[in-house]
């Protein structure tokens, strides 16, 4: 099946080409989408340069809306979200992510960091439903509601939807992967109020 990858960026300068860089090294991955989210540092110079097509957004529309567009850009069969902030992601790790969707064994995977970081590993076992990594089938997402106004809180309608439509998903160890913390992105302060931020769209989108 044909497979795109679709990476919402805002400011990741520093990780997006070796997130880049895995999903194209992969013999599976057609294309790789990045969807620069408003960024005001390097992200789309580095993804270009890694080979990615880079979408730009005139402002930051938060990753629901990012990723809406990155999905309204593409018809492949099967899409691959993943995060720009990724550590320790390679090639191996994609086709893991991918296969078993292509091979038309599930409808969707959700790849889950272990052996990484203590903290992320940490989160994503409680909350594996939270994971930006996954593959999907187009098909599965038809009548998906659109994502714009769902910020962070777009895995937990992702899975919800696939769920209440009776999709076959397993969950994909992804070992040695972390993610760079908000408050090391953006300071102590800032990163904590954007977790905070983060945290609201999640919490928002349970209760709808």
């Amino acid at each position: 099946m044909r497979t795109i990858a679709i990476i919402p960026a805002y400011n990741e300068e520093k990780t997006i080409g070796n997130v880049v860089a895995a999903a194209k090294a992969s013999s599976n991955i057609e294309a790789v989408y990045v969807v620069n989210d408003g960024s005001c540092d390097k992200t789309s110079q580095v993804a270009r340069e890694a080979g990615a097509i880079v979408i730009e957004l005139d402002s930051n529309r938060g990753k629901g809306a990012a990723l809406q567009v990155g999905l309204q850009s593409t018809e492949s069969e099967v899409i691959l979200f993943l995060d720009a902030d990724l550590v320790g992601l390679t090639t191996e790790l994609i086709d893991a992510l991918v296969l078993p969707v292509c091979r038309g064994e599930v409808d969707m995977t959700l790849g889950v960091f272990e052996g990484g970081r203590r903290s992320t590993d940490l989160a994503q076992k409680i909350t594996p439903f939270l994971t930006g990594q996954r593959a999907i089938r187009r098909a599965v997402l038809q009548e998906l509601p659109s994502m714009d106004d769902l910020g962070f809180g777009v895995e937990v309608a992702l899975t919800r939807y696939v769920k209440s439509h009776g999709a076959v998903y397993i969950e994909v160890p992804l070992n040695g992967v972390s993610q760079v913390m908000k408050e090391e992105k953006f300071g102590l302060l800032d990163g904590f109020t954007r977790r905070l931020r983060m945290y609201w769209d999640i919490v928002r989108t349970l209760a709808q």
